[in-house]
């Protein structure tokens, strides 16, 4: 892979990744359409990437980011509940978190083993996309006011482990989740982008010591496309979230649901027509 390979799929990583399209089913199109062999190193790429991403979530949203929360905490509460009230986005955070820890943990292997079929990321984006035509009728009663309470914020951590399905989406999986506890489209995309960031993290630290631990060379024989391939990350995915907000306030997920089925479908017609895809 080569700086023009690692800027394509950097940008191509940057436009989906906060966005419920799938930037897993989008990879693997642009990454057959460069030509670019499915090696050790690429896979672990496009995990390594990620980090550009996060660091756009931080830099949009850093005031609600690295905010504690200053009000009074209740006079009978004791040290604990008075560190997590202050603490209290963080604690929330963690808690949607931890499914996805586990479950990625101990799943590892057949996640990977997923990863390996092309035709299971093109079935569940056509599954997702047909789901996603209907989300806003299903969910439409979203209340602004409606407070992230710890039970709301495990409930997304479980919507998240539906994610780990090659194709489904993790930022499809979050909104929904987020949606079917009472929350607004904008509210839920934004707590999906918050949950983005411990999420997609623990992923790029852990792919990247599973590489380094393979090849410890491997990360300085590459630096340049890993450098750049998170810069321009970071740079894309700081105008994908801008647009996202302001597209599904207004407009909702149909349009992204239609856009699953065509990209799906594309891959589906590509594997009858016997193109050999390779999977990132």
């Amino acid at each position: 892979m080569d700086i023009l390979d690692s800027i394509i799929i950097a940008i191509v990583e940057g436009l989906t990744e906060f966005l419920p399209v799938s930037s897993t089913g989008h990879m693997i199109i642009a990454q057959n359409l460069l030509g670019v062999e499915s090696t050790n190193y690429v896979k672990a790429f496009t995990f390594i990437i990620q980090f550009g991403a996060i660091l756009s979530v931080v830099w949009l949203y850093w005031k609600r980011f690295f905010q504690l929360n200053n009000t009074p905490a209740p006079h009978d509460a004791g040290l604990i509940k008075r560190f997590l009230h202050k603490y209290d986005f963080y604690w929330k955070l963690f808690i949607a978190f931890i499914p996805a820890a586990v479950l990625g943990l101990l799943f590892s292997d057949a996640i990977d083993e997923m990863l390996e079929k092309v035709w299971v990321v093109a079935v569940m984006l056509v599954i997702g996309g047909i789901f996603m035509l209907f989300c806003d009728k299903l969910f439409n009663k979203g209340n602004e006011n409606t407070k992230l309470t710890e039970k709301r914020a495990f409930m997304v951590g479980l919507f998240q482990c539906i994610s780990m399905i090659p194709g489904v989406s993790r930022s499809m999986a979050t909104i929904v989740g987020g949606m079917a506890q009472k929350m607004t489209r904008k509210a839920a995309a934004e707590f999906s982008f918050f949950l983005a960031v411990p999420t997609m993290l623990g992923a790029t630290v852990y792919k990247g010591y599973k590489l380094i631990k393979e090849d410890p060379s491997i990360i300085s024989d590459n630096l340049d496309t890993l450098i750049i391939g998170n810069v321009v990350a970071f740079i894309v995915a700081l105008l994908a979230i801008k647009f996202f907000i302001n597209f599904v306030s207004k407009h909702g997920f149909q349009a992204f649901g239609w856009y699953r089925i065509i990209v799906g479908g594309a891959i589906l017609i590509m594997l009858a027509c016997g193109l050999d895809l390779q999977i990132m």
